[in-house]
């Protein structure tokens, strides 16, 4: 789906978001969550076990952003496909400066912890990853891994990503406890893992679509805007005003809920008085435009 061409001020922000976004997930990984030994599932979950076998087998002593990093490269190219060519590029860079950031902090804090307990591990390490990951996501932007997956199967069978993060991560979590051999493992990383899902979905909550009801006295207008400009496609509903019995026009469409805000602002500026009335879209298809 076409989007209306990016502006700077629009690229400062994503830069922004990725850079901070990247320097709060490896705040998030390396002072909290690796430190305690916690495997919060995802390509970093899997690379503290993977480090930890290496330390206790080979006596190596490996970067978490390093080997996060060479598992992250297969999993984008999996995942470019649905990705589209300028989120690919900003998920390049994203899960660069992540595994970039992740080492600097642990070599600046000697692998410790920045609190003793686990518990507080555990929740803040959690929560520090949802809103990281949630500002990633608002630069339309991923960290690969993980994430990169839940996003692109959430568009494929319509599922919330927070749900589709808790399922994989888990998986990875019970690999942590074969290796680490200690119960609390799996019970602090289930709690990074709910506590970081469940601020993903507050602050994006997800089905990826909405359904758009559109009611204005421009519709032929509105139409030519909608797909000139944001590339969507809908269907005029025929009805009739409740109450002076005029004929109308509604225009019905579906569209992902990245796009509603510049689609609200292309209706209001073409028309102040348009009424336009939204909800969630369930077990939704967007066919493909030729």
């Amino acid at each position: 789906m076409p989007t209306a061409p990016t502006t700077k001020k629009q690229l400062l922000l994503d830069a922004f978001l990725i850079v901070f976004g990247s320097f709060i997930l490896a705040i998030g990984y390396s002072l909290f969550l690796a430190p305690a030994h916690i495997s919060p599932g995802g390509v970093y979950g899997l690379a503290l076990v993977i480090r930890e076998v290496a330390r206790s087998l080979f006596g190596l002593e490996l970067g978490l952003g390093t080997i996060a990093l060479v598992f992250n490269i297969p999993l984008f190219l999996l995942a470019m496909k649905g990705l589209g060519k300028i989120t690919a590029v900003k998920t390049v860079v994203t899960f660069v400066l992540v595994a970039l950031f992740s080492d600097l902090i642990e070599t600046w804090s000697g692998g410790r912890p920045l609190v003793e307990e686990s518990i507080l591990c555990s929740f803040y390490g959690g929560a520090l990853l949802g809103v990281s990951v949630w500002m990633i996501f608002t630069a339309q932007s991923t960290c690969a891994g993980t994430d990169t997956l839940a996003r692109v199967l959430s568009r494929a069978f319509n599922t919330k990503v927070s749900t589709l993060i808790m399922l994989i991560d888990s998986l990875i979590v019970l690999l942590g406890l074969w290796v680490f051999q200690d119960w609390r493992v799996p019970l602090y990383s289930w709690i990074a893992i709910f506590v970081y899902s469940k601020v993903v979905d507050a602050l994006q909550p997800q089905n990826p679509h909405k359904s758009v009801f559109i009611i204005s006295d421009k519709t032929q207008e509105l139409r030519e805007v909608l797909i000139g400009q944001i590339g969507v496609r809908g269907t005029f509903l025929h009805g009739q005003g409740m109450y002076s019995g005029t004929p109308r026009e509604v225009l019905f469409i579906i569209i992902e809920r990245k796009h509603f805000a510049m689609l609200k602002k292309l209706v209001k500026d073409l028309d102040p008085k348009a009424f336009i009335t939204t909800a969630d879209a369930s077990n939704d298809s967007m066919p493909l435009l030729p």
